[in-house]
């Protein structure tokens, strides 16, 4: 089959914005980046890579590649090949898109994967409140808080803190798109409701680690690129006005969300002298479950599990179980009851693959920092700063919404990185 270079950079650049406006929607973005592949496969002689593109592209694989590497040691074969197809894609995609990184423009990507997923959140938001109105109502009147930003995420089928994790990411991309829109004097409204209402979403789901990185995201942006571009004067009446628009919006949120202000100031830390002793608290379910303490005593007991097998873990199979026979063997009832997973992606990678599981994770989380500090590019650090944190809190590397995620974008990354160290191709 002939096709024109025009028409396969258009085709080509379809199925990127196709795939980073439906990462939302696991089995479509599934069937949409099986057709990509298949399409680059077709294709394949126009793929073109360099030495330092392709050891960037091993960097990112370098978790598909452990499961490769340490399939021996499963237990179970099916539940082997389960875990090595769900990361298959960090091999398939940075192959395919850094292939083709001089036909892909970094900004339209971004500016397009925003403007679908505000808009998409949106209208799930208002379907959420037409199909669920008792949640609703239960939010409108203060009660049940903690449950409702969940109910919403899984009312299309997303995680809270998954869902959360992209709404960071887009608060302060919309951000950035703020500055240029400013500096361009081109589509200001437009960027700044986007702003505003993505950081509506963040306050609404209410994962704490989000709004810390939406925070840490904006700060990023004033040192990396606002002092860059405006004078003194105009720095210190954007971030005057910035921070009272976000605390205006935090405290309006408050006032209709209570629990808010208690989550963040007693509940995370309630009982945190009881951490590995979860059961010595009166009710856990209601007392422990939503506090750090119940994290840190999932970590404490799963360092102990990742001490045990450090040399070559215990195959990717087969780490929760051998985190779930830990609390059985050690009489922690509540966590053993709700089955509790790691929650912390290096020490999970650690359970599974041993020290070289932890190295890995390192490499795959620092490849993405190495992008952003050498290009110096705002959105590229944030992002290396939401991933590798969220990770502290949580495992997105055995979930679609994380390994798709990160995949994807680390991959669009690495065609800014190329042109950004070689500007004159």
């Amino acid at each position: 089959m002939v096709l024109s270079e025009k028409k396969f950079n258009k085709i080509l650049n379809l199925f990127i914005v196709l795939i980073a406006s439906t990462l939302f929607f696991r089995v479509f973005c599934s069937w949409i980046i099986t057709l990509f592949v298949l399409f680059c496969i077709f294709f394949y002689q126009k793929l073109n890579f360099t030495k330092k593109t392709s050891t960037l592209i091993l960097c990112i694989a370098s978790p598909f590649l452990l499961e490769i590497l340490f399939f021996w040691n499963n237990d179970s074969l099916f539940a082997g090949l389960k875990s090595l197809e769900k990361t298959v894609s960090l091999l398939l995609l940075p192959i395919c898109i850094i292939g083709n990184k001089d036909r892909i423009n970094f900004h339209t990507v971004l500016r397009t994967y925003i403007s679908v997923s505000v808009l998409l959140v949106l209208f799930f938001f208002i379907r959420f409140m037409i199909i669920s109105p008792k949640f609703f109502d239960v939010y409108m009147k203060g009660m049940e808080l903690w449950e409702v930003g969940y109910k919403f995420a899984n009312s299309f089928g997303m995680h809270g803190p998954a869902l959360n994790m992209h709404l960071a990411f887009i608060t302060c991309c919309s951000f950035w798109f703020v500055l240029e829109a400013l500096k361009n004097r081109k589509g200001v409204f437009l960027n700044i409701f986007l702003v505003l209402l993505s950081f509506f979403f963040v306050l609404f789901v209410n994962t704490r680690l989000a709004l810390f990185n939406v925070i840490l995201g904006v700060g990023v942006v004033f040192l990396n690129d606002v002092k860059k571009r405006y004078n003194i004067q105009k720095v210190i009446l954007l971030f005057t006005t910035c921070t009272i628009v976000s605390i205006g919006m935090i405290y309006f949120y408050i006032q209709k969300n209570p629990y808010m202000k208690e989550k963040y100031a007693t509940v995370t830390l309630a009982h945190i002298d009881k951490i590995g002793e979860l059961d010595s608290v009166e009710n856990p379910e209601a007392q422990v479950s939503n506090s750090l303490v119940t994290r840190l005593s999932i970590w404490k007991s799963a360092l102990e599990v990742s001490k045990k097998y450090f040399l070559f873990g215990v195959g990717s199979s087969d780490g929760k179980e051998a985190l779930y026979d830990y609390y059985n063997k050690t009489n922690q009832k509540f966590l053993f009851k709700y089955k509790f997973p790691v929650h912390n992606q290096y020490i999970d990678f650690t359970i599974k693959f041993g020290i070289l599981g932890l190295l890995v994770s390192l490499l795959y989380m620092l490849t993405i920092g190495y992008l952003g500090f050498t290009t110096k590019k705002s959105i590229i650090i944030i992002f290396f700063l939401i991933f590798s944190l969220t990770n502290l809190v949580d495992d997105f590397l055995i979930r679609f919404d994380g390994i798709v995620f990160s995949g994807f974008w680390s991959s669009i990354f690495v065609c800014y990185w190329d042109k950004f160290t070689n500007p004159d191709k």
